[in-house]
């Protein structure tokens, strides 16, 4: 059972055929749910399996009937914030359903997006989640061109399965709790990256702030990160007369309350904060961060469902999934 030098010495069915004393073919069996195997075959194979520690070679079985059970999970910076907790969730979830997970952080340069489609499409998976706006759309091309299913969260695509968030109706609903609170000179603190969510948010949270009567100066940091709130704090908080702000994520939000207290500023006492996607972070307790909630275990799932839906029915209509984001009020803003 020896290994050429320098390879792996991985057990497989053969060595365990041959501790049992019986064909390739019977252990095949003994490993096949249904399988027809004689009861005391059967008992050699388990315990021969069980003495070697062998394990069965999904991926090629997977593989010989045509179905890798590999699902790309496509992200970039998939180390940052919420793009974390989804990561976790969704990777968890595919476990659970018995699938693959298949990581693919696609990087921000070309080289980098070029290494991670020739990954993604030369491993057959069964479909592709893309889980943030900012990989590029030729990720999602390439896979319709190859028939995979594609389910994509937190943007549009056209022939796609979607989980989305009600981003319009929470930050419509965070400017009427200000103008209701009676604040009426208001920010929002968005980003450059402008992926489709955080967009969302902004113009929606921008326009009913307008439509009741509210002033709102709308700020953008270099990215969707705490630096980036930093960034956006810097230019409100540079003149008087900001009551209150939405920031598009939770990690803009933390940013955003450290620079204010920096200069001077209470929270809420001299600002109001809403975030958005209730981090862990949010709860901190020099945070106390009043936010929208993503649930990504909700989303996660939600993506499941979708994909076993496309794969019952791969003809089927595309389907969207649409989650709300409860409020969870803290100390940095109480309606009451």
């Amino acid at each position: 059972m020896n290994a050429p030098p320098g390879r792996p010495n991985f057990v497989t069915a053969q060595h365990v055929a041959e501790r049992a004393g019986v064909s390739r073919s019977a252990v095949s069996r003994a490993f096949t749910p249904g399988a027809s195997i004689a009861s005391e075959t059967r008992e050699k194979v388990m315990r021969a399996a069980e003495e070697l520690g062998y394990q069965v070679n999904d991926l090629a079985r997977g593989l010989l009937a045509n179905r890798s059970r590999l699902v790309g999970m496509v992200v970039t910076g998939m180390e940052v914030g919420f793009r974390a907790h989804l990561t976790a969730a969704l990777s968890k979830a595919l476990i659970a359903r018995g699938s693959i997970p298949l990581l693919i952080n696609t990087g921000r340069t070309e080289e980098e997006m070029a290494a991670a489609q020739r990954i993604l499409f030369g491993h057959r998976a069964e479909a592709i989640v893309v889980l943030s706006g900012s990989p590029p759309a030729s990720f999602i091309d390439i896979a319709r061109r190859n028939g995979q299913p594609i389910i994509v969260i937190g943007r549009s695509e056209p022939d796609a399965d979607h989980v989305q968030i009600d981003n319009d109706g929470a930050a419509r609903e965070a400017a009427r709790l200000f103008v209701r609170r009676g604040f009426s000179r208001l920010a929002v603190a968005g980003s450059l990256s402008r992926t489709p969510n955080l967009l969302e948010r902004e113009r929606a949270f921008a326009d009913e702030a307008r439509r009741a009567g509210a002033h709102v100066a709308v700020v953008h940091g270099r990215d969707s990160t705490y630096a980036g709130g930093v960034d956006t704090g810097e230019v409100l908080f540079s003149a008087e007369g900001v009551q209150a702000v939405f920031c598009v994520n939770d990690l803009m939000a933390l940013g955003l309350i450290d620079h204010a207290r920096r200069v001077g500023l209470a929270v809420p006492g001299d600002v109001a904060v809403i975030g958005f996607d209730d981090l862990p972070e949010a709860a901190w307790r020099n945070y106390e961060l009043t936010t929208f909630r993503q649930d990504p275990a909700a989303m996660a799932l939600a993506a499941v469902e979708l994909l076993e839906r496309r794969q019952a029915d791969p003809a089927c209509a595309p389907a969207r999934s649409k989650l709300t984001a409860p409020l969870v009020v803290r100390t940095s803003f109480s309606p009451a």
